[in-house]
């Protein structure tokens, strides 16, 4: 099992290669539209009958200090992501900042139960805020094309090239998704990543129930306004020009 995962990793990698001879998104952003609108109705389907109302109701019905909890603690194994990539882009004071972050984090806030690398961020000059960095940023950052638009199943808006990363971040570096190291991956494994696993894609959507009404409004072509917002966020995460989430 050990060796199959790497050898799903080095397809990965060696697939990534082959995007820096795809046309950039500028030129040719969107020329499986057809396909994508037909996937991006599905999600939609799959949103409205199943994910949004199980999402609506873990708001309603958890605390917010658990959900509070919960998303600290996804954020913090996300860090480990953030400063594997920002190692690979030789970013080192990202790099540095998260680290600080998951190793405080996970210390002192109870294993990133508590976010108090924020809240020193926030009461003195030692920046260690959040950032936002991935595999599809590093190959961004060293020229590698996006590739086509994509909307994949249940996942949503993404590239070819983020669509790559993805697989790479989770299979490498994220510490509940990862499978490299290990020697197997039996029952007991999967009966606890799985569900961890999902409760990550399900913190996630309740954070954005917020944005669905404003965009419900916003948009006139929903498909569009979504695939715009995207192209445009990642772009803007590759040069660097927004390195911090906000809290």
């Amino acid at each position: 099992m050990k060796s199959l995962a790497k050898s799903r990793i080095i397809l990965l990698v060696l697939f990534s290669a082959y995007l820096s001879g795809c046309a950039s998104t500028q030129n040719q952003p969107d020329p499986l539209e057809s396909m994508n609108r037909a996937v991006f109705e599905f999600n939609e389907i799959v949103d409205d009958k199943v994910i949004e109302p199980v999402a609506r109701n873990y708001k309603r019905f958890v605390p917010k200090p658990i959900q509070l909890v919960v998303g600290n603690a996804f954020s913090n194994a996300n860090d480990v992501v953030v400063t594997a990539n920002s190692i690979l882009q030789l970013n080192f004071e990202s790099a540095a900042a998260s680290a600080t972050r998951f190793l405080i984090n996970t210390t002192f806030g109870l294993f990133g139960a508590i976010d108090i690398a924020s809240d020193i961020s926030e009461a003195s000059d030692i920046n260690i805020s959040k950032r936002n960095e991935d595999f599809g940023q590093t190959m961004g950052r060293y020229g590698v094309a996006t590739g086509p638009y994509l909307v994949i199943p249940f996942l949503g808006p993404s590239t070819l090239r983020d669509a790559v990363g993805v697989g790479v971040d989770s299979l490498v570096a994220h510490p509940v998704t990862t499978i490299v190291y290990l020697n197997s991956v039996d029952a007991l494994d999967a009966a606890i990543r799985t569900p961890v696993a999902v409760g990550m894609a399900l913190d996630a959507r309740a954070q954005l129930l917020d944005v669905d009404k404003t965009l419900e409004e916003a948009a006139l072509d929903k498909y569009e306004f979504v695939r715009d917002a995207y192209l445009q966020r990642r772009d803007s995460l590759v040069n660097n020009e927004d390195v911090e989430l906000a809290d």
